[in-house]
């Protein structure tokens, strides 16, 4: 069980570090975003490099911090069940979750993705748009980032919910354990 919790805490490490490195790109999708605006509205031009990095930038962080939203707990879900439950059925049903859908539709997402990401990545694939940004498969490859870090971060939640149903949540700092609706409010 110690080896497991040291796994949940790196896994959320890594997570974390990328996550909060990578949500600095909002502030540049922003700024790159107001300039295209500026070129367009004030000085009736237009830089097609750069109306396509601000979708690249977009695209980048929010496929590379989807594991850190996840660790946050950030991510949509409907929880008119898994709210009031107790810690254990929500160890329960994320177990269930990240088993039976998690994990398969990453599986599904790096099989069918790869090779398309490998194509573009043979010829260093740039913008469609002549005069369009290259690199390309850059962007590409933050599929295969975004697949692998939401699947271990899937890893870590099921982790964590096998020590909550073995009774050594204790395991894990109290960061990285399952909060009740009253403690999420306050936070």
């Amino acid at each position: 069980m110690q080896l497991l919790a040291l796994l949940i805490r790196g896994i959320s490490a890594v997570n974390r570090a990328v996550g909060e490195v990578l949500s600095w790109l909002a502030l540049v999708c922003v700024l790159v975003c107001f300039t295209v605006v500026v070129q367009r509205y004030v000085f009736n031009t237009s830089t097609l490099w750069v109306q396509d990095l601000y979708v690249w930038v977009a695209g980048a962080m929010f496929t590379g911090v989807a594991g850190f939203a996840l660790l946050r707990d950030d991510h949509v879900r409907v929880d008119i069940f898994y709210r009031p439950a107790s810690i254990r059925r929500k160890a329960l049903a994320d177990l269930f979750g990240v088993v039976v859908f998690l994990l398969p539709f990453m599986y599904i997402v790096l099989k069918y993705c790869y090779p398309a990401v490998a194509r573009s990545w043979g010829f260093y694939e740039g913008s469609a748009n002549i005069g369009g940004m290259p690199g390309l498969f850059i962007l590409k490859g933050f599929i295969i980032i975004f697949a692998v870090l939401v699947g271990l971060q899937g890893i870590a939640m099921a982790g964590r919910a096998i020590l909550v149903l073995a009774h050594r949540e204790d395991l894990l700092p109290p960061k990285l354990r399952y909060k009740l609706d009253d403690e999420r409010q306050a936070h």
